[in-house]
């Protein structure tokens, strides 16, 4: 099939676009949001440039949406009507913001482009009235056991740390801090010394160590390299970055929040709301390097198996190939819910936020 998609998520798209299919990504000359292409990845062959302009609306099989302004502006690029005269599905990355759990997901009360969450918290959380939705979790190309584990301290990824403040667990950091070193990778990470100010509690400077935004082959070997991995975060739908450092070998920490309780089983690390008790794990970690290496294998185990890059692929081979067989022009119109199960004058649409 050719895939008209666009690059929103770069971390998705690195196992999206491994598959079988031919991968159209809208370019423009300045990049931006709307016309990113490949965004210089060293992605494979059939992840194809192209520009909207000159596209031919015929040889676009279906298209995978993941932001409500795409459906227009498909419409308007092809002619052609996603969900009625042209295959397609609506890929959910987030978590709902606003009144939740009463948060009306855009797409909510239609029936002809289905909705595709990336975690089944996401599909239980969004209220998406009567629209069809299905679950296809997260799948990771293998970066391979790249733990040693050599130095003692806390890996953490995330991006824009400050500004995101508490959705990331930013203000956790220090109280992680006084338990052993951290290292953090991500986008504006350089602003986090300044606004923790660990001075003020009572930590030299040197128990944050900022590495920055670096490529993706270089964070899995230098996130390697810590003794554990730290999930903060509080709202998200469930982080790439946790995911891979699972694959790397690496034991994880994080906050029973979202879809957290599901990645991480029994074995792979701490999952818990009690800050102390993470802090106490991650002590324990830093002092046993050899519990911590075996804790990681169980993680890499269990990551291999529920988000291997294979069952991702195929889950999304299966459901591409449903809706390009069904007929767009029958599909069934959208019925609306009674109010009183719709709390409608609680409902808001999400603000989009990527990992």
């Amino acid at each position: 099939m050719r895939i008209l998609v666009w690059h929103v998520h770069g971390g998705w798209m690195e196992a999206f676009v491994r598959g079988r299919h031919e991968y159209l990504l809208p370019t423009l000359p300045d990049g931006g949001a709307w016309g990113l292409g490949r965004g210089g990845r060293d992605w494979p062959a059939n992840a194809q440039e192209v520009d909207l302009d000159i596209l031919d609306p015929g040889s676009v099989d279906a298209v995978v949406l993941q932001r409500p302004e795409e459906i227009a502006a498909v419409a308007r690029a092809l002619g052609r009507r996603p969900g009625m005269d042209l295959p397609a599905v609506y890929l959910e990355h987030n978590t709902p913001k606003g009144d939740v759990p009463f948060t009306l997901h855009p797409l909510a009360d239609q029936n002809t482009i289905p909705v595709v969450h990336v975690t089944h918290f996401n599909q239980l959380f969004w209220d998406t009235g009567s629209a069809r939705t299905t679950v296809i979790e997260h799948g990771i190309p293998d970066p391979g056991h790249l733990y040693t584990g050599e130095r003692e301290e806390m890996g953490v990824v995330v991006n824009e740390p400050v500004r995101r403040g508490r959705v990331t667990g930013t203000d956790l950091l220090p109280g992680f801090a006084a338990v052993g070193p951290l290292r953090v990778f991500g986008m504006g990470t350089e602003a986090l010394p300044e606004a923790l100010n660990l001075q003020a509690h009572g930590l030299g400077a040197e128990r944050l160590r900022i590495s920055g935004d670096v490529p993706a082959a270089k964070l899995h070997k230098e996130l390697a390299r810590c003794r554990l991995y730290l999930h903060p975060l509080r709202w998200t739908s469930l982080g790439l970055a946790l995911l891979e450092a699972m694959h790397l070998g690496m034991p994880v920490l994080a906050l029973s929040t979202t879809e957290a309780a599901r990645a991480v089983p029994h074995g792979a690390g701490l999952v818990s709301n009690d800050v102390e008790d993470l802090q106490r794990f991650a002590r324990r970690l830093l002092e046993d390097p050899d519990d911590a290496y075996a804790i990681g294998m169980v993680a890499r185990e269990a990551a291999l198996e529920r988000y291997g890059l294979g069952k991702f692929l195929r889950a999304w081979d299966t459901l591409l190939a449903e809706v390009s067989t069904q007929p767009q022009a029958t599909q069934r119109r959208a019925t609306q819910r009674p109010a009183t199960h719709r709390h409608d004058t609680q409902r808001h649409h999400t603000e989009r936020m990527h990992p």
